[in-house]
C-alpha cells in the first residue's frame, strides 16, 4: 500500500489537475463558488469523477476529508477576501 501525504498539491494531483502553487491559487481565483448553497462536488467545473471522487471522500470520511475540506472553504470564500 502507498502512503501518500494528502495535501493541496496531492488533491490536485489525484484530480488530474495542475498541481504547482500558481496553478492552484489561479483555479480557485477563477473557480470562486459565490452562492453558499453549491456543494462542491456539484460545481459545474468537475468532470463526473472528479465529483465522484470529491463526494465519496466526504461522505466516507476518508483520509483526503480535510485535505477536501480545505479546498471546499478556499472556493466559497469571496474572491475580493485576501489571505494574510
Amino acid at each position: 500500500m502507498e502512503l501518500i501525504e494528502k495535501n493541496m498539491k496531492t488533491l490536485f494531483a489525484q484530480l488530474g489537475e495542475a498541481n504547482d502553487d500558481a496553478s492552484i491559487d489561479r483555479f480557485i481565483a477563477k473557480h470562486v463558488i459565490m452562492d453558499g448553497t453549491t456543494c462542491l462536488h456539484d460545481a459545474p467545473f468537475w468532470t463526473a469523477s472528479q465529483a465522484s471522487f470529491l463526494r465519496e471522500a466526504l461522505v466516507l470520511d476518508a483520509a483526503w476529508a480535510p485535505v477536501v475540506d480545505e479546498l471546499n472553504t478556499k472556493l466559497h470564500r469571496s474572491p475580493d477576501v485576501s489571505s494574510s
